[in-house]
């Protein structure tokens, strides 16, 4: 369908609605420089980093891909991901990206996870790293939309899981930084408990970073 309305309609920028390209040059330098050091209210107790604030371009291209079923964008995320992660990662030890979870009924509504296709992404262009999907969401998780940071926390509390087994299994190699990936940073309710599951089945995580911070 994407391919058919392209042959009616211009190509238009997710982040301008500039026509002529999905991702202009102008919307893709406001993800483009060195990652943000954030501190979300609900604190995961590691360093989080955004590559922009949730507003202009980045907050459209972010809504356009998990809303509007703009799987495009996840190369242009994904590569400005790579980016960050290039600058934060240590160059001599592998390095593990898993993408926050998400609802599932939210998934199949998008025709996927916008994150983790842009995460996928990103672990193409660095050397010597891999995804690794192994976080859950777990039954009788609400839309966060409209909720307080409190609600958000009460609503995520024990409902993040990982899958079946522990760091062994999965195959992750005992020195790798392991780094949450997520579109966006509000509360951090979704990213202390990821951590917390992650932990749980000893895998420690180094960092997390976001595409936007609210």
């Amino acid at each position: 369908m994407r391919t058919l309305l392209d042959l009616v309609l211009p190509a238009a920028c997710a982040g301008c609605g500039r026509s002529g390209a999905d991702w202009c040059a102008a919307c893709a330098a406001t993800l483009s420089g060195p990652p943000v050091r954030v501190w979300p209210r609900t604190d995961p107790g590691i360093p989080c980093w955004a590559l922009g604030s949730y507003a202009g371009p980045a907050r459209r291209a972010v809504i356009a891909a998990k809303e509007r079923g703009r799987r495009d964008l996840a190369t242009p995320l994904g590569a400005a991901l790579a980016g960050a992660l290039a600058e934060l990662r240590s160059p001599r030890l592998p390095l593990v990206l898993v993408p926050a979870p998400s609802r599932g009924m939210a998934a199949r509504r998008r025709g996927g996870d916008p994150v983790a296709r842009a995460a996928a992404v990103a672990a193409r262009w660095l050397p010597d790293s891999q995804l690794m999907p192994l976080l859950r969401m777990g039954r009788g998780v609400r839309d966060s939309v409209g909720l307080t940071p409190a609600e958000r926390a009460r609503n995520l509390k024990g409902r993040v899981t990982t899958a079946p087994g522990s760091a062994a299994d999965w195959g992750v190699p005992a020195n790798a930084e392991v780094v949450l990936i997520d579109d966006v940073l509000t509360t951090g309710a979704t990213a202390r408990e990821s951590v917390r599951a992650l932990e749980r089945a000893g895998l420690p995580t180094r960092g997390v970073l976001v595409t936007c911070a609210a």
